[in-house]
């Protein structure tokens, strides 16, 4: 099974989202930070390289956050919460990202698979 990991970064009380640049049927719309696990890379291992690669940043990789949500094609999304430990995230290969307060979670196009994961990341941002 090919697991696709996401970041849930918080700060300050918002979650970071990035808007996608590609392919053409997701371009414009948002996801949570990530990508695939490698063969002989472990989860946090795969979620820190992918936050280094798609934002400039380092993470501290968290608990897991809401159930795995089944991809296409055999793959599994699963969400870890995270935080970040250096650098400011920034685009490197997507149009945008974004910092989204609970209540503004439903203002952006969600990809299906981070959308289902919605009541999840707003339980995680109500927390102290």
């Amino acid at each position: 099974m090919t697991v696709i990991v996401g970041a849930a970064i918080v700060r300050e009380g918002a979650l970071l989202a990035q808007q996608r640049a590609w392919p053409d049927d997701a371009a414009g719309r948002w996801e949570l930070p990530g990508g695939r696990v490698e063969p002989e890379e472990s989860e946090v291992d795969a979620l820190r390289r992918e936050c280094a690669e798609e934002l400039d940043v380092d993470v501290l990789v968290g608990d897991r956050v809401g159930p795995d949500v089944a991809l296409p094609g055999g793959k599994v999304l699963r969400i870890f919460a995270a935080e970040l430990k250096s650098g400011e995230p920034r685009a490197v290969e997507h149009r945008a990202v974004r910092w989204l307060a609970a209540g503004q979670l439903g203002e952006v196009d969600w990809l299906p698979a981070d959308r289902e994961l919605l009541p999840e990341l707003a339980n995680l941002l109500a927390r102290p």
